[in-house]
Formats: structure tokens, C-alpha cells, sequence
């Protein structure tokens, strides 16, 4: 489909890049992400693809906007306290940019509806917050062939990694999931929560940010994939450092014939 006078002004600046250019703006707007918290996370991811022009936003979230949520959920404000999540944040990609169709899954993710949502669409970010749903999400992934694009942020550190366990690197070895990054939840308590320990508010925006544009470059094909490797983001010392990551054969949801029953009995 031909662009339309007005995108080709509003994404100018994608379709100059040789990178992207007009080919890789018309996949982005015929493209279906599915973003899993409207939060920290979330926020920041949604606008900037929102302003990238993906075509179609799903927003998973079953929380409301509180107060403490503005100093980092940037997707919100104080109009919206008490509403919905998914609302606000519909409401803010609708100001920003009427190309973006926003579908709202106000609800959790469970091992029942996992499969089911994230087979709708045709990438996945996750920026949610706690190790059950990373899981879950990671699983889901892999069983629907869906890319991940998954952060996570502690109060001074970031970590972004994009999953594609489906897939086979140059030497024919498959590809690592989340599980092979963490493979099982920390026990209770371990790590302290985002309310307890604090998180620097604009690290969110920064991985956030980051997350968005790994979203971008799967889409369009630009750059090289941040698939097999974890970056990790020191705010204090203002360090990126990326390690590669490896398969472990030994999780569960690595066989070729792992069914969505896994999904109850793993997450």
C-alpha cells in the first residue's frame, strides 16, 4: 500500500534513513506488536513505536494509574489517575498518532490466554515486572514462533534481549530462550520489589527506549539483531556492556515437541 502524502511527511525522517526508507516505513505500519505492561517499561516502548507508525499496538495490562506510577509511566498523567492502564495509555497513543490501531487487553496474562493473545500478533516487548509473566511470556513465544524483545530494570541497571529460540544461529545450534538467561525464578523475596528498593525513573525511559528500537530493527530488517546476546546498562557509571548468551538444552520448554501444557506447569 502507497503512503499517503501525509505519512510521508510525518515519517520523513524514517524514509530518508537507507536503512528503513519507505519499504521498511510500510512494515511498520503493517505490523501487529504486542506490548505486556503499560508501565515503566511499557510507556516508553508505546510512544516510540506509536510514533514509529507500527501499525497495530495490543497493550496488556489489568492495573490502574496511581500516583507514584508519573514519576516513570510517562505514558500517563495526572487526568488519569484511577483509569485503566490500557486506557490512558490508548488515550495518549491516540493524541500522538491517529495511524496506530490500539487494541486493549485489560487483563492478566495467564498459562489459559498466553498462547492465544500473543499468537495475534506478530512481535512481542515485554516490560513487565515480575518473573512468573517473563516466563510465561517467554514460553508463549517460543511455542507461537513470536520474536521477544524483553527488559527488565533495577533500580540503577537495565537488561534488554531479544529471543528467537525458533531459530538457528550460523552453526545450525538453536537459539536461546529467557529461560536460558534465567532458568527459574529467584526464590521469594530475593530481589527486592520496584517499591521497596526504588528505580531511577528516567532508566525507564531509557530502556524503554532501547526496547522500542530492537522492536524496530526486527521489523524493518535494519541493523544487526540483538537476538543470542544481553545488553546490560549500568545508569551510574554510564556503561553498556553486552554478553553472548548460549542454548541450555536441560530447560523444559527448549524440546521440539513442548505443547502449550508446559505453559501451567512451568510458569
Amino acid at each position: 500500500m502507497a503512503l499517503s502524502d501525509t505519512q510521508l511527511e510525518r515519517y520523513a525522517r524514517h524514509i530518508v534513513l537507507k536503512e528503513i526508507g519507505g519499504p521498511g516505513q510500510q512494515k511498520l505500519l503493517g505490523a501487529r506488536v504486542l506490548v505486556i505492561g503499560a508501565g515503566g517499561l511499557g510507556s516508553p516502548a508505546l510512544l516510540y513505536l506509536a510514533a514509529a507508525g507500527a501499525g497495530t499496538l495490543g497493550i496488556i495490562d489489568d492495573d490502574k494509574v496511581s500516583l507514584s506510577n508519573l514519576q516513570r509511566q510517562i505514558i500517563h498523567d495526572t487526568d488519569h489517575l484511577d483509569a485503566a492502564k490500557t486506557q490512558s495509555a490508548a488515550a495518549a497513543i491516540a493524541r500522538l498518532n491517529p495511524d496506530v490501531k490500539v487494541e486493549l487487553h485489560e487483563e492478566r496474562l495467564t498459562a489459559q490466554n498466553a498462547l492465544e493473545i500473543i499468537s495475534r500478533y506478530d512481535i512481542v516487548a515485554d516490560g513487565c515486572d515480575n518473573f512468573a509473566t517473563r516466563f510465561l511470556v517467554s514460553d508463549a513465544c517460543f511455542l507461537a514462533r513470536r520474536p521477544l524483545v524483553s527488559a527488565a530494570v533495577g533500580p540503577f541497571e537495565g537488561q534488554l534481549a531479544t529471543f528467537k529460540p525458533y531459530e538457528k544461529d550460523e552453526e545450525g545450534t538453536p537459539l536461546p530462550t529467557y529461560r536460558c538467561l534465567v532458568p527459574e525464578a529467584p526464590a521469594p523475596g530475593s530481589i527486592p520489589t520496584c517499591e521497596s528498593a526504588g528505580v531511577l525513573g528516567a532508566l525507564t525511559g531509557v530502556m524503554g527506549s532501547l526496547q522500542a528500537l530492537e522492536v524496530i530493527k526486527e521489523i524493518t530488517g535494519a541493523g544487526e539483531s540483538l537476538t543470542g546476546k544481553l545488553l546490560i546498562y549500568d545508569a551510574l557509571d554510564t556503561r553498556f556492556r553486552t554478553i553472548k548468551l548460549k542454548r541450555d538444552p536441560a530447560n523444559p520448554l527448549n524440546g521440539e515437541n513442548a505443547s502449550i501444557t508446559d505453559l501451567s506447569h512451568h510458569a
